[in-house]
């Protein structure tokens, strides 16, 4: 399989020369092409797709699958789209600065990083309608640590938005099936991590929590990062929305939000189903926690690090503690939460009572898992410290100073914005210097509201990690440990 680019600390597209003239023209054409209307990504149906039903057996068969998905995405939809000026910014015009086939590597694709003699493996799983984009970065560290990646394409999922108000949880966690045992073939008797994104960490937690109950070969550890662990009640409602939006003429029940499609690898329409999907899996988890808890069984789960912002408008943070780490036992688990900017929230126009989830973590006593918060080292500083407490501490050791600060700017990170680092090419902290090369980081304009006819809050909300090269060496850091743990239980 193609490697994407391998140089770990400049993670961006080769160089190219040139000014962002283009790059802000391109912005301003969304004024010219944005539109809540549901256009053919939205309305076409696929059919070539991966489901639980198949009768498929092996990874590479999935693959073949995925082949024929995209094959028809071109055949139905790309063929379609025209290539005009005011296409300039639409993912399925092709040879658009959003074509995904305008990249160095279609990241809307499942792919695998190999490793000579690895020391393991790992599964790399994206959230609801993402892609395997979104895990790039951190796959390729693992790589280049010695780990042989598989960085997995969901069902539903890099082609089209319609296509994910077809698919159902069970077609997620079967493609999951298939690539752990194709790791395992892989790798054989050494350890396979699962890193779940989002909605990637309940099929993370539904796989181990299968494979206890079929007597299987369960993950080294599982690494959740902003994982939906709980959703809102809202969720619930999903479903017969979207039932109706299949009535002729009310299509656009079947999507939450309709924005451009202008991220290359990301839908920017969000379909109902999503949502229902999102709400079933994270039902399925609790309840297989909670029956291991009932039955004695719970610390035979795999070692489990969670990565979160302390403020995340997408998932429920509580739900991380009450539905997850504080019901299983001292197992060597571990929460790494990353705090809001304490000193730009100080003033009460820019905040409303921040954090509120960090004081409960700092507070609380009984928590059976250990707690890492990123903060700042005080609240009259932005250099940022890492606080841990162990299990069932009451205090934070003394603090690590990290090599970061706070950017200009940042008053949090966001849900969307952990996995990437700051030098990511397509949303990180600079635009290239390449003037044909797509960037959507931050807002590269300024005007009235409405020119661009894109909602403020896409722009504002934070993309990148600002400490990311902490989080990348913790991840790594973390697995080494569980492999040190499971060599001396071995010899005991």
């Amino acid at each position: 399989m193609n490697h994407p680019e391998r140089v770990r600390k400049n993670r961006r597209w080769p160089a190219g020369s040139g000014s962002r003239s283009a790059i802000l023209a391109a912005t301003l054409l969304l004024s010219g092409c944005a539109s809540s209307s549901l256009e053919l990504w939205h309305t076409t149906r696929l059919s070539e797709d991966f489901s639980a039903g198949d009768e498929i057996q092996t990874f590479a068969e999935y693959l073949d699958v995925e082949r024929r998905a995209f094959e028809e995405l071109d055949e139905k939809i790309v063929s379609e789209v025209p290539t005009a000026p005011e296409y300039a910014l639409v993912r399925y015009s092709r040879g658009s600065l959003s074509d995904p086939a305008s990249f160095p590597q279609n990241f809307n694709r499942s792919y695998e990083l190999e490793a000579e003699s690895p020391r393991g493996a790992v599964l790399l799983i994206h959230g609801m309608s993402d892609s395997p984009y979104s895990l790039r970065a951190v796959g390729v560290s693992f790589n280049e640590a010695g780990y042989h990646v598989l960085n997995l394409r969901l069902p539903g999922h890099g082609t089209a938005p319609v296509s994910l108000t077809q698919v159902r949880w069970q077609d997620f966690a079967a493609a999951v099936e298939l690539a752990m045992a194709h790791l395992k073939d892989v790798v054989v008797d050494r350890p396979i991590h699962m890193v779940g994104f989002s909605n990637g960490a309940p099929l993370a937690l539904n796989y181990a929590i299968d494979s206890l109950d079929n007597d299987h070969r369960s993950p080294a550890s599982l690494i959740l990062i902003a994982p939906a662990i709980g959703v809102s009640g809202a969720a619930a409602l999903a479903a017969p929305k979207a039932s109706v939006g299949r009535v002729p003429g009310l299509g656009g029940l079947q999507y939450t939000q309709v924005l451009p499609a202008f991220d290359p690898f990301r839908y920017n329409a969000f379909p109902t189903n999503g949502a229902t999907q999102t709400h079933r899996i994270t039902r399925r988890v609790a309840s297989g926690v909670s029956r291991l808890v009932s039955e004695g069984r719970a610390e035979s789960l795999p070692p489990i690090l969670v990565i979160k912002s302390s403020v995340d408008a997408t998932v429920s943070n509580d739900a991380v503690v009450d539905r997850l780490l504080g019901l299983l036992p001292d197992n060597g688990n571990e929460l790494i939460l990353f705090d809001v900017n304490r000193r730009a929230t100080t003033s009460s126009v820019l905040v409303q009572n921040p954090g509120p989830f960090a004081r409960r973590l700092v507070d609380d006593t009984s928590l059976p898992f250990a707690v890492t918060l990123v903060s700042n080292e005080t609240e009259q500083s932005e250099r940022v410290s890492a606080f841990r407490k162990p299990p069932f501490a009451g205090d934070f050791s003394p603090r690590e100073l990290l090599a970061g600060s706070w950017p200009s700017g940042v008053v949090s990170l966001s849900h969307i914005g952990l996995t990437f680092p700051p030098d990511d090419p397509l949303y990180g902290q600079e635009p290239p210097a390449n003037e044909n090369q797509l960037f959507l980081g931050g807002p590269p304009l300024r005007g009235e509201r409405g020119i661009l006819r894109v909602p403020d809050n896409w722009f504002t909300r934070q993309r990148f990690n600002p400490f990311y090269d902490y989080m990348e060496a913790r991840i790594l850091q973390w697995c080494e440990t569980v492999r040190l743990t499971a060599a001396v239980s071995l010899t005991h």
